[in-house]
């Protein structure tokens, strides 16, 4: 008998900047960010339900599409992310950058904190409460009055359907 179950659950992904520095303060990182998710979501790696960037971490609620695994794409994401703010950091902030250099055998410098977290959603309510977590992140640190007046994030497509980034069908 066929499951009636998804092959992929959607997944709650939280990702923290090393040290929990506020390096995506700088809206030309969380740009990088976007691009990624766009990509992401054009090239049918993953379907996008919400997300928000923050200063020093963000959160996704997407679910990966076969053939692709969840550390598939999770690794693909940070490890494209990590790069195109590293190069970023070597042209414009130098002295930024070595702020992120660790000793490690299989990397100079870091970006990401290590083990995002990664929930699976299995049931409607926790999706729920998931994305409207996400959406309120920024009232709670005081960075607006309602989730939709912060920009990066998802919560102004949910309440308008404007989609300025091109994230969502």
């Amino acid at each position: 008998m066929k499951s009636i179950y998804p092959e992929n659950w959607p997944q709650f992904f939280t990702a923290s900047i090393l040290d929990l520095k506020h390096l995506l303060k700088n809206d030309r990182y969380k740009v990088i960010i976007i691009d990624a998710l766009r990509y992401a979501v054009k090239e049918k790696r993953i379907r996008l339900t919400a997300f928000v960037i923050m200063s020093n971490h963000i959160h996704i609620v997407w679910q990966q599409l076969p053939p692709l695994t969840r550390e598939q794409v999770q690794l693909g994401f940070m490890k494209y992310t990590a790069q195109k703010i590293k190069y970023d950091m070597m042209k414009t902030d130098p002295v930024l950058l070595k702020e992120y250099k660790v000793d490690l055998k299989d990397r100079e410098y870091q970006i990401w904190k290590r083990n995002p977290l990664s929930i699976e959603l299995f049931t409607n309510k926790v999706f729920h409460q998931k994305i409207d977590y996400i959406h309120r992140n920024p009232v709670k640190a005081g960075l607006c009055k309602l989730p939709e007046e912060y920009k990066y994030s998802s919560a102004v497509f949910y309440e308008t359907r404007l989609d300025e980034f091109g994230l969502f069908t």
